[in-house]
């Protein structure tokens, strides 16, 4: 696979404010998107923007991913959260360090995760739970209603998981030459 990186002198320096930059875009038109819908609609209201596939629905999701643990109280969820989103952060910026040199691809993926583990907590740090308000569904299929910051996230574990597997056949294409 072809590498977006670029060598030399500084290079590493350069690819972390690649990184950060591409978190911060992330973080930003998460929360802006988060503040309009804020601005915009009353809770539950929704709002038909492609007929029979897309609304956009302002919900509030107090737990993780489809409202897991959103029964938990309040206090206990954010520590769990921001404790996860901060182990989340770490792990990926040492990855980042190791993968990233290797190949661009990985400051793309691991900043679309950071940036969206950091726009999720901003949420549960202002108001205890994370808005959503993407609205997707397709005949009698109906995902459960997302936000720019689970985008984000998504996207960059499909590029690292993507990543892996051109990866792993390019090695075995290599040895079986």
């Amino acid at each position: 696979m072809q590498s977006l990186s670029c060598g030399g002198q500084g290079a590493g320096e350069l690819i972390m404010i690649r990184f950060f930059i591409i978190m911060v875009l992330v973080v930003v038109s998460d929360q802006l998107s988060k503040l309009w819908i804020l601005d915009n609609f009353l809770l539950y209201e929704s709002r038909e923007i492609i007929p029979g596939f897309f609304n956009l629905t302002f919900l509030r999701n107090t737990g993780a991913a489809f409202g897991l643990l959103s029964g938990m109280p309040l206090l206990w969820r954010q520590i769990f959260f921001i404790t996860i989103a901060a182990a989340a952060l770490v792990a990926l910026v040492i990855m980042q360090r190791k993968m990233g040199k290797e190949n661009s691809w990985y400051t793309i993926c691991f900043a679309l995760i950071g940036g969206g583990a950091v726009g999720n907590v901003i949420d549960r740090v202002l108001y205890g739970s994370v808005v959503d308000f993407l609205d997707v569904y397709v005949k009698g299929y109906h995902w459960p209603a997302f936000n720019v910051a689970d985008s984000g996230i998504t996207v960059g574990v499909t590029i690292f998981l993507l990543l892996q597997i051109f990866e792993k056949e390019e090695k075995q294409a290599i040895t079986e030459k």
